[in-house]
């Protein structure tokens, strides 16, 4: 769509060339693998985050930590015993309760068997986020917010 506004304007202006059209379609392009949204998917005991060109996975039974990274963007880097690292944006577990109860599950599970030595905040705060969004939804729902 982006391409396609690009080009309708230069043409418009009468300015459009092949050269300027290619150079459009390359910032269309680029775009388009920038903002690119990674996809992410969980079964019992793994979470995996599915961008363009890769897949990582982690052991979430077998989780060692768990960071939450401030900045532009919030991330959540999960790190399991295999040296295995995924980092998602926590609005994909506030979107999708059952991402984040798996991965809520699976986590207690690394959490009993010791092998989650440091994250327990980095969850807690995660889970207050899903549940300040769930009782959000529970009031407007019922006609309370």
């Amino acid at each position: 769509m982006l391409l396609f506004v690009l080009l309708l304007i230069d043409w418009g202006a009468g300015s459009l060339t092949s050269v300027r059209g290619a150079l459009w379609t390359g910032l269309a392009v680029l775009l388009f693998l920038i903002l690119f949204p990674p996809r992410v998917t969980t079964g019992e005991g793994w979470l995996a985050s599915r961008g363009l060109l890769r897949e990582r996975r982690v052991r979430t039974d077998l989780l060692v930590s768990v960071r939450c990274l401030d900045g532009v963007s919030q991330r959540l880097v999960l790190r399991d015993v295999f040296g295995d690292r995924v980092q998602i944006n926590p609005q994909v577990l506030v979107n999708n309760p059952d991402l984040w109860h798996r991965l809520a599950e699976d986590a207690h599970r690394s959490a009993t068997s010791g092998s989650l030595t440091c994250g327990q905040t980095a969850l807690r705060r995660v889970s207050e986020r899903i549940d300040r969004a769930n009782a959000r939804t529970v009031f407007k729902v019922s006609g309370l917010d």
